[in-house]
Order: structure tokens, then sequence, then C-alpha cells
């Protein structure tokens, strides 16, 4: 005989274990928070490698400098002298430096039309195509005529015009070498390598006149700076959070430090003591920037074709010089001459807390999936507690405590089971109408992602004071709508935040693979909608659905303070930057990069929030 005591049999039945997923949800969402803040500790983190051996950084001697500093000086006055003058007459000047170079140069006109604003200019580029190649693969060597910053790109465009005549004498190369001069650091670039790859879909971008082979690897010079500079900033952050192969970067950062004693930084932060606090800050920085997801150089519009690309920002006030720039890039342009075979053997998914220190994405991806997974548990909670019957009135005098429930005994085969009676059965789910509204507010997202970027410049600031006042008062709105119209039952509740929250958490482990960064920010931020309402109980009865109406005020209040428009508002704030201005450069993203975080912001994050703030909101 086997003797299974009824009591375990009968706990999967036991309307208390409905209190458990809340607290289990906290608990998930605390380990993710404290599986990020030990990402910097020593035991979590390790040292950057390279893992192509082929690249052999560092191991070539580079012989820029000496009489090239006198050409240097000649190419920056005639940069000075351009500044300010027409774009024809930079184009023809340009290429004309290109031809004494000896060098095959096209030029290519673009214009891109974006919350109102026209960016319109011209790129200059030059090919030298590799004595020992095929033309088969390429290298990008890049300088903006204006930075990130809007100003001019002195040194960097003359040093990049000094290295396109050094490249010319050697015969080293294997792989074709294109100098590009683009009119600004944003639309630029973006027209060009769309065009390259023919897939500019405007008729205001110009085809290429002239191309070579595959993309192997883009270095941009960034050098705005009138004197010597102290260190070397490697810009990495590509378009929608995408990164380019660790390698690259490890290689720009061996060179500079090891081969040439150069300071390093990154994500700006120009002094780091390699504390705990430090490299938290670093990696939170970059986190953010992945997070947006939006173009922080020339660099950042080659990476979603695959195309390995850094930026080289000279910063800070020391003893480099522009020689000691040029003798890093043709270090690093001789190591990517060494490639075999396209990038592929090191990380694309990494978090950097200083330039010989990461984290890759088998150890830091757990934080977002944790957060996300909350969100799961909470919508099958709440999908079991949909299907349970009220709860049965109570009597008058309580059963006692050591009643023990009614039992069946099952002999089969000569083994015998004790199992509970079936005490309980499951109603039937009312679900079109659930189903329905979840659809609908998502669909709904489509009238912000168009508004904000679809509309111009002046107007932008006006329309989302307009959104944010309306989102004031449209849980309210829709709540009283949906009460009087539909009269939805505590089940049908329910299955709302049941659907909701499932949606929510499916989104977000998708992104987290993809961009690990934007989906715990928006996970953490919807935390709350896991906990509104009241705690669980075992049953269905109205007043367990449906919130006293002070419980309902405090949850509306809390659930508009993490609402996407305030927190849009709260991060122009805290930038000390205009809300017209973040939403312009989301629709230049949107327009010019294709950009798809507002995708997340309003179409899963806010209908989600939508969702839970109709469920607490009181009813006119």
């Amino acid at each position: 005989m086997a003797l299974i005591s009824p009591t375990v049999l009968a706990l999967r039945r036991d309307p208390r274990l409905l209190k458990l997923p809340p607290y289990l949800s906290a608990l998930l969402i605390l380990v993710g928070v404290v599986w990020l803040c030990l990402l910097p500790l020593n035991e979590y983190s390790r040292h950057t490698y390279i893992s192509e051996n082929a690249l052999l950084p560092g191991q070539v001697h580079t012989y820029f400098g000496g009489s090239e500093q006198n050409v240097f000086n000649a190419y920056k006055y005639e940069v000075k002298e351009l500044a300010g003058k027409p774009q024809d007459e930079i184009s023809n000047k340009l290429g004309e430096i290109f031809k004494s170079a000896g060098l095959r140069s096209a030029r290519q006109k673009y214009e891109y039309q974006a919350a109102g604003i026209t960016y319109t200019g011209e790129n200059v580029y030059a090919i030298l195509h590799a004595p020992r190649g095929d033309a088969t693969e390429a290298i990008v060597l890049v300088a903006a005529w204006t930075n990130m910053d809007g100003e001019l790109n002195q040194n960097g465009v003359a040093l990049t015009m000094e290295l396109a005549r050094y490249f010319k004498r050697w015969s080293l190369w294997s792989k074709d070498i294109i100098i590009l001069i683009t009119a600004d650091s944003r639309a630029g670039p973006q027209a060009w390598v769309d065009a390259y790859h023919d897939e500019h879909i405007s008729p205001s971008v110009a085809p290429l006149p002239i191309k070579s082979g595959a993309l192997q690897g883009v270095v941009v010079v960034d050098n705005a700076l009138d004197h010597h500079f102290e260190s070397i900033h490697i810009v990495y952050d590509g378009i929608n959070g995408q990164l380019p192969n660790l390698d690259l970067f490890n290689t720009a950062v061996s060179i500079a430090s090891g081969q040439l004693g150069m300071r390093v930084a990154l994500q700006r932060m120009w002094k780091h003591d390699d504390s705990y606090r430090e490299r938290l800050q670093t990696m939170l920085r970059g986190m953010v920037r992945q997070g947006l997801g939006h173009s922080s150089g020339p660099h950042s519009s080659f990476i979603p074709y695959h195309v390995d690309a850094i930026t080289l920002q000279a910063v800070g006030e020391g003893g480099q010089d522009d020689m000691a720039m040029g003798r890093c890039i043709e270090s690093i342009f001789r190591s990517l001459n060494n490639l075999l075979e396209h990038f592929h053997q090191s990380f694309f998914f990494y978090l950097l807390m200083q330039a010989d220190r990461f984290v890759s994405i088998g150890t830091y991806l757990p934080s977002a999936m944790l957060v996300a997974v909350n969100f799961t548990i909470m919508a099958i909670a709440l999908w079991i507690r949909s299907g349970r019957p009220p709860a049965p009135k109570l009597a008058t005098t309580m059963p006692e405590k050591s009643s023990k429930p009614e039992v069946d005994v099952i002999q089969k085969d000569g083994m015998t089971a004790i199992v509970p009676k079936e005490t309980i059965t499951i109603h039937e789910r009312q679900m079109f109408i659930p189903v329905s509204l979840v659809v609908s507010l998502h669909f709904l997202g489509v009238i912000p992602l168009y508004i904000f970027n679809n509309s111009a410049f002046e107007t932008l600031p006006y329309y989302f004071l307009l959104f944010t006042m309306v989102n004031l008062v449209l849980p309210t709105a829709l709540a009283t709508f949906i009460h009087h119209q539909a009269s939805l039952t505590p089940q049908q509740y329910l299955l709302l935040h049941s659907f909701s929250l499932l949606l929510l958490g499916m989104f977000l482990a998708t992104l987290a693979t993809l961009n690990f960064s934007l989906s715990l920010f928006v996970g953490l931020l919807s935390a709350p909608l896991s906990f509104i309402g009241n705690p669980f109980s075992g049953s269905v009865e109205p007043k367990d659905v449906f919130p006293s109406q002070l419980r309902k005020t405090t949850s509306s209040i809390a659930l508009q303070l993490v609402s996407p428009p305030v927190v849009v508002s709260a991060v122009c704030y805290f930038w000390g930057t205009n809300v017209g201005e973040m939403l312009a450069e989301a629709a230049f993203g949107w327009k010019v990069n294709g950009l798809w975080m507002q995708v997340i912001v309003w179409c899963v994050w806010w209908p989600a929030w939508l969702a839970g703030s109709v469920l607490v909101s009181p009813v006119l």
C-alpha cells in the first residue's frame, strides 16, 4: 500500500499558494538588480583579449611622422580656409586633394527630411585600390566635416587626407582602402553606407558612382582640438544598441595604450581609477547609450550592416600630437589588413566597464530575464485565479481547523493510492473582450508613434504637452467607457491584467537578447504593473478584484509617476535638454537611421502601462 498524505496531494489546490506570486515577482526583480550591481566585481567580469590571432595588433613598426607633419599642416590650413564656404566649393577642393594624391574620387549628394528639418550635404570619397588585392574587400577611413558636437573637425579631416596620401605610397595593402569625408556626422555616413549596399530608398540620396568590395572594418577620426590632446576616447555604440565586434575595440586599445602609450577612455569617463564605483558608472553609461540606441558618431551607421566600426576621438589637453594619432590609425589599418575573414570570433554582445574589462552576454543576460520573467509569473497566477469560482458563503460556525479533507481511496493492480476528492471546479473563461481590449490598446500606441515621428520640430513640444495632459485623464476615461459599455466581470478584469502582463513579459524577454539595456530599463519602470490592486486571494470575489477607492487613487498616482511621458520629461530635465530636441532626435533616428526604440516605448511599454492604469482608475 502506498501511503500518501492527502494534505500533500491537496496542496496544489490550496488557495494560499496564489498569495506567493507577488512575493516571488518582487524577489526576481530584486535579484535582477543585485545581479547587475555585481557585474563590476572581478569575480563576474574578465579582462579583454584578442580572439582573432591574425590581427597581431601592435606588432608592426609605424612610420607615420617626420616630414608628414609639414603636409598635415598644409592640409590643416586648407581645411581652415574652407570653413564656412559653400558645399560645392568644399567638395571641389577635397576632390582635387584626392586627385593630387593619385586616388580616384567621387561625390554623393543626399537630402533627408525629419521633424520638418532638411538635412542636406555632399559626401566626398576616394578609393585606394590594393596593390596585392582583388578588390573583394575594403576597409574605410572616415572623417566628418563637422563632428557630433557640431564643431569643425579640422585636424581629423586634415589627418585623414594626409593618411590617404601616405597609404598610397605603400604596396603592402591586400584590401582596398576607402577614404570618406562626410558633410556631417549623422546623415552623411548613413546616406553613404546605405548607397554602398544599395539600400537607399529615398530618391534624394544619390547612388555611388564607384565602389569596392565588402567592408571589413571602419575607423572614424574625430579631432576638433586646436592643441595637443591627452587621451583617445573610443566611441563604439551603434544604432539600436548594436555593438561592433569586441576584437576591433580591443585592437584599438592594445595599439593606443600598449604600443603608443596613450591613455584610452570610454563612455566619457575621463578619469578612471579602476574602482567599483567607476566601473559601475562606466557600465551604466554604456547601458544608457545602448538603451537609447541613437547614433553616437559616424561609425554607428555602419554597424547595422554588420560592418564593425569605431570612432577615435581626441580629448583633453596633453602631450599627444596628431602624428601620434596618425601612427595609431596606421597600426590599426595594418592589423585590419591582416584579417583573413570577417570579424566573427569575439563577442558582439558585451558590457564594457573600462578599456580592458568586460562582461559577456552569458553573464549579464539573466539580470534582464529575471525582471521579464516576473511579469510572466504574475500573468500565470492571474490566469489561474481567473478560473476559480467565487468563494462560498461562510457559515456562521467555522469548521474546526483539525478537520481533514475528504479523500478517495483508489486501488489498481494491487496498489492503493489516497487522493483528495475533486472539490474545486474551473469556470469557463470569457476571453474575447479582454483579448480585444489588450490588442486595441497596443494598436493605440501607433497614434503617438506616428505623431512624434512625423510632426515639425516647432510643434513637437506642444504635441507632447497635449499628449501628457490627455494621458492623465485617459485611463479614467477608458475605465468609465469600459464599465458602462462592456460591464466587465471580475474574471474579465483578471484576464485583462493577465494578458497585458503576459505580452509585456514576452516582449521584454525577446528584446533582452537584442537590446539588453532597453529591456531592463523598461522592465524596471514597468515593475509596479505587477503589484497593482489587492494582494492575491483564492477567489474571484468582486471585493477582492476591485480595489477600494483609496487604493485606486493611490495606485493611479503611483502609475502616473512612472508613465512614459513623465519619464521622458524627467530624463530631459536631468540631461538639461528640451523635450522637443529629444523628440526631434528620435524622429531623425526613425527616418534616417532606422531607430526602433520608439516602437518599444509607444507600442509595448505605454499600452502595458495604460492597461494597468485602466484597472485601477476610478470609474465616473
